[in-house]
């Protein structure tokens, strides 16, 4: 045979056989069902979506055509399998068997793959040498109506070798801390960290390939002098990225932490990475701590654990090691509480201090129960964990003197009904189910207040994730309702949690600021600023009211203050003041005015008097005058503003991040003349300075 010819036949062989690159005006001969694909490929990022990147040309497939909402298939013609890979590009939604693309050989699935919760495509690859000779067809298909229900495909092609395959790198652990590049947007990789052959980290990653946002980083003081191997499977750009990480014995960031320019400044926020629901709230030898749900490793939701702060004064907060990682890679740490076990009913105590105990859920096994010897430094799953088996989450531990028990409630959802269960126990380690209330939704509270001060006239306060909340009484094993729900607060606030064990009998609340996006910082969300709740009786009845703690006081410095102010149409006594944080009181009496507004360096909080309404960053809420007065305290960080009207019955959290040179602040009225008691404004100093 002809030389040339010989060697043309074997370039041929090995060239790629292409799929489908999506250039065209509509998809040719593969076959739509349902309205998600529209009628051909789109060309990049489709209205309200966020930014998509990675695909290759002018067009691929996005099947975001009318948002997460819309549904639908995409099938192609049938093909011969020809090479020994099928290499293409992928995103979108992670959701199997919804939000995915099949290869189907004989009518079956025989290879699928889903988005990883990123717009970004990035390269996948199948091993399909066993198919070689048979025909097969592709579906791309999006079948989920929820968050991230879509999937992004590109750049089709058979080939005879796969793009994508595992990256690995060892190193001698010489120092405590193993810092990961990361870059938020880039594509989510399964990271696993050995030991002697032993994985014991596994993680999902947007591993930085260049030009890191932030690093993340593992804590390797329990391995010093071992050999560990990170791998991670990806395209061979991934290798540069693990070529990147570096060891310390100090924590490595990209600029300063606590410094950045969205860091709230009196707000708690995770010194890097995903924060949201508090959990493990108590107090004890001078700490409050508080555990959250964070993802260390990426700026948004994921690789779930309990971090952990302490601080003496619910305002200055030192992040301290991760409390709870997860028993393994999907078993995550999901929220739940902690107490003082003062009596040791537990029998988990083996030195002098009090012990913790923890219970929080294992979603991959049920309710667990932890404790600590050492103040929450250090944490010992129990060996009967999952003390509850049942379908829900989020324990809420606490001590009912009256019946001398613990009591456990839980979120429970049997069959479509969604339901707070009690559970009791002697000893925090054998619980028996007692009963249950409907109507409820993740992250119970469950606590007793008295009404007005009056210890001898109390309530218990039932409460979930929405922060609505019932009165009643509870008996240690029961709620009875005294009523309908109740709202207390509104807007960017979920997931609350109460301390346990506070020495003043103060009822302390923190809350998660949800939907609160610092967005391009190596941080995501913040807590909403810590309160005191009370019971009082108010014209509408006994309802719970809430303050921001005592301790804020102390971080008021410069104060501005009027009294006695006829304001009419124009005026604006606040004009000239020049802050960054705010502790703002006003008390006014509406008169003739039709509006009455607050400019908080841009973020508007407006008094309807026609309609009796407050407004913030379209948060409606009604708001009756008190004997004609209405009284608003209101709470300026970066990230936030929240209001507390009429003494505290109401409470409004907004997200605000105003550029920061807009410092100025004003209060006018509209439409006549507004008679103002008292104005205050104290502009406060960090907590981070």
């Amino acid at each position: 045979m002809n030389l040339l010819l010989l060697l043309s036949m074997l370039v041929a062989a090995s060239d790629d056989v292409l799929i489908s690159t999506f250039e065209g005006k509509d998809y040719g001969a593969w076959t739509v069902s349902g309205s998600a694909f529209g009628a051909g490929p789109a060309s990049g990022t489709l209205p309200n979506q966020m930014p998509v990147d990675g695909f290759l040309g002018k067009g691929l497939v996005n099947s975001y055509v009318g948002g997460d909402g819309s549904v639908g298939t995409l099938t192609s013609p049938p093909f011969p399998i020809e090479r020994k890979a099928i290499n293409f590009l992928i995103g979108g939604g992670r959701h199997p068997r919804e939000t995915c693309i099949n290869l189907l050989v004989d009518g079956k699935v025989v290879r699928t793959a889903t988005g990883r919760d990123s717009e970004h495509l990035d390269w996948e690859s199948w091993n399909v040498a066993e198919f070689i000779g048979r025909t097969a067809t592709l579906e791309i298909v999006d079948n989920h109506r929820g968050g991230w229900g879509h999937i992004n495909v590109d750049e089709i092609v058979q080939s005879d070798s796969m793009k994508v395959g595992p990256r690995s790198r060892d190193l001698v652990v010489e120092h405590r801390y193993l810092h990961l590049p990361v870059r938020t947007g880039a594509a989510k990789r399964r990271m696993t960290l050995a030991i002697d052959g032993a994985v014991v980290r596994e993680l999902e990653i947007e591993l930085a390939e260049r030009d890191p946002q932030f690093w993340a980083f593992v804590d390797l003081a329990a391995w010093k002098g071992k050999t560990a191997r990170l791998q991670v499977s990806g395209p061979p750009a991934v290798q540069e990225a693990l070529e990147a990480v570096q060891q310390s014995d100090e924590l490595k960031s990209v600029e300063p932490v606590y410094a950045e320019l969205s860091r709230p400044q009196f707000h708690f926020t995770a010194r890097h990475g995903w924060l949201n629901d508090p959990n493990g709230l108590v107090y004890t030898k001078g700490e409050y701590h508080l555990f959250f749900q964070h993802n260390p490793y990426g700026w948004d939701w994921g690789n779930i654990h309990w971090g952990h702060a302490v601080s003496k004064d619910l305002l200055h907060w030192e992040q301290l090691p991760i409390a709870l990682y997860p028993a393994r890679f999907g078993d995550w740490r999901f929220s739940g509480s902690a107490v003082v076990d003062s009596a040791n009913s537990s029998g988990f105590k083996t030195g002098e201090e009090d012990v913790l105990v923890a219970a929080g859920t294992s979603t991959g096994r049920g309710e667990c129960i932890l404790y600590s010897n050492d103040r929450g430094r250090t944490w010992t799953e129990y060996s009967g964990s999952p003390v509850v088996k049942h379908q829900g989450r989020d324990p809420r531990l606490l001590w009912h003197a009256a019946t001398k028990q613990w009591v456990m409630a839980l979120y429970h959802e049997e069959g479509k009904t969604r339901s707070i269960a009690f559970h009791t126990s002697p000893d925090l380690k054998a619980w028996t189910y007692r009963s249950r209330i409907d109507g409820f939704y993740e992250c119970p509270d469950l606590f007793e207040l008295p009404v007005d001060g009056d210890a001898s006239k109390t309530h218990w306060v039932l409460l979930a994730g929405d922060a609505r909340y019932l009165l009643g009484a509870f008996d240690g094993s029961e709620f009875k309702p005294d009523g309908e729900k109740h709202t207390l607060w509104h807007g960017n606030f979920y997931a609350s949690q109460t301390f346990s064990n506070v020495p003043d009998g103060r009822r302390i609340q923190i809350g998660w600021a949800q939907g609160t996006d610092f967005r391009g910082m190596p941080f995501n969300q913040q807590m909403n600023i810590p309160v005191t709740l009370e019971l009082k009786t108010t014209a509408d009845g006994i309802r719970m009211v809430a303050a921001p703690v005592k301790e804020l006081a102390t971080l008021r410095e410069k104060k501005h203050a009027w009294s006695g102010l006829s304001l009419k149409p124009g005026d604006n006594p606040l004009a000239g003041v020049d802050a960054e944080l705010a502790d703002v009181r006003v008390a006014f009496r509406p008169g003739g005015a039709e509006r009455v507004v607050l400019d908080l360096r841009g973020l508007l909080v407006v008094f309807d008097a026609r309609k009796g309404e407050l407004s913030a960053k379209g948060i409606v809420v009604p708001l009756k005058a008190d004997g004609g007065i209405v009284t608003l305290r209101l709470l300026v960080d970066r990230g936030s503003v929240e209001i507390f009207a009429g003494d505290g019955a109401t409470a409004i959290a907004v997200f605000a991040l105003p550029p920061p040179e807009r410092r100025s602040f004003a209060l006018t009225a509209i439409g006549g003349t507004v008679d103002v008691d008292v104005l205050e404004l104290w502009e406060l100093r960090s907590t981070w300075k």
